[in-house]
């Protein structure tokens, strides 16, 4: 019989600790340099994901694996998500994405579809929020939409968009939204990225 494994994945869809193979494959399945490795205990498995990767994998080479820390300020957390949305126009053809801070790596993305930067925002952080739950995963998630922060907070996107034919379908995900905030608990800090600080989220689309 098979010693017990757990697997480290530093980078990959969300990185953590999983506690089978296969859990670990659908993490770093389709991720470009993704950091993984296996131990023989739990506690060996959680030091080495409050390290570095490199102290276990053995390279140091950036180009092979995730970006220099010291691309982002120190006080920034790496090991957390970092969401964000774009529209064009205001309402108008909105899309939003989460990457994981520490990589880059997109972890997930949603649209496009008629709305406002303000509901995807909103949305991002839940659908964050929701897949990080799925995984048991606590870390962190940045956004620098105070709107979106406060609406989460008091479980209600209290968008001034009017409710009609054409926008029924993303309030149809607002309902999803508000309902699963109502009907869950998280651990997640929610945080403000502060970008007169630290420049744009990770997240951000670029389009500025």
């Amino acid at each position: 019989m098979s010693k017990k494994r757990y697997y480290v994945v530093w980078n990959g869809l969300v990185p953590g600790i999983y506690h089978s193979w296969e859990e670990c494959q659908a993490q770093i399945k389709g991720v470009k340099q993704a950091l993984y490795k296996s131990f023989a205990s739990l506690a060996d498995a959680e030091r080495a994901y409050s390290g570095s990767p490199y102290d276990y994998i053995g390279s140091k080479n950036q180009a092979d694996g995730v970006p220099a820390s010291t691309e982002l300020p120190s006080e920034v957390e790496q090991n957390a998500l970092a969401v964000d949305a774009a529209c064009s126009g205001n309402p108008g053809s909105m899309e939003y994405q989460g990457v994981y801070v520490g990589s880059g790596t997109r972890i997930f993305h949603f649209g496009p579809l008629f709305g406002t930067n303000n509901i995807g925002e909103f949305l991002a952080i839940v659908h964050a929020l929701a897949l990080l739950h799925q995984k048991n995963n606590d870390m962190p998630i940045y956004s620098d939409s105070h709107n979106a922060l406060l609406w989460v907070k008091q479980k209600k996107c209290k968008t001034k968009l009017e409710r009609n034919a054409k926008t029924e379908e993303i309030f149809r995900l607002i309902d999803r939204a508000e309902n699963w905030l109502r009907t869950h608990s998280y651990k997640n800090p929610l945080l403000k990225w502060e970008t007169q600080k630290w420049g744009e989220i990770p997240a951000d689309f670029g389009r500025k």
